[in-house]
C-alpha cells in the first residue's frame, strides 16, 4: 500500500500488513497532500486517531465499529466524515479512561454503546458547535472533552 485515502476503505490485509508507523505516515501524507489545514500540534494526533479507527475497521472482530461506519454513510456522511465521527467517540472514550470516569474493565462497552448512539445529526451539531463557538460543546456533551480535530 503506497497511499491512503479516507474516502475509500483500504484493503484490510494490506492495511494491517503495514507497521503502525507506516499507517500513520500514510494518513499524515494524505492530509498534507490534500491541503487539509490542521494546527501543527494536532497533525500527529489527528493521524493517529485516523489510524486507530482504520485499524478497527480492518479487524474482523470490530463489527460495531464497521456497522457504525456503514450506518453513518448510509445516513449521508462521507466516509472521511464518518471516520472523524468514530474518532471523536474514540477520543472521548480514551479521555474518560485516562481520567477514570469509566472502569478499565468494561470491555469497551461504553465505547460501543456511544458508537451505536452516533448519528449524522449529532455529528453535524457537534461540527457546527466547533465552527460557531470558542467552547465547542452543546447541552448534551461535557465541555471539558478534548477535541481531536483542533488540538
Amino acid at each position: 500500500m503506497e497511499r491512503y485515502d479516507p474516502k475509500v476503505a483500504p484493503d484490510s490485509k494490506e492495511w494491517l500488513a503495514l507497521d503502525e508507523g507506516e499507517r500513520t505516515l500514510l494518513v499524515e501524507q494524505y492530509h498534507r497532500d490534500a491541503r487539509i489545514e490542521l494546527p501543527k500540534r494536532a497533525r500527529s494526533v489527528h493521524a493517529m486517531i485516523h489510524t486507530v479507527v482504520e485499524n478497527q475497521l480492518a479487524l474482523d472482530n470490530q463489527m460495531i465499529v464497521r456497522g457504525t461506519l456503514v450506518r453513518l454513510m448510509r445516513d449521508g456522511l462521507a466516509r472521511h466524515q464518518a471516520v472523524h465521527a468514530i474518532g471523536s467517540v474514540l477520543i472521548e472514550y480514551v479521555h474518560d479512561l485516562l481520567h477514570a470516569k469509566i472502569p478499565s474493565t468494561d470491555d469497551h462497552a461504553s465505547y460501543y454503546a456511544a458508537l451505536q448512539q452516533l448519528s449524522p445529526d449529532v455529528c453535524i451539531l457537534y461540527v457546527w458547535s466547533l465552527i460557531v463557538s470558542s467552547v465547542p460543546c452543546d447541552t448534551s456533551r461535557d465541555c471539558d472533552r478534548p477535541i481531536w480535530h483542533t488540538l
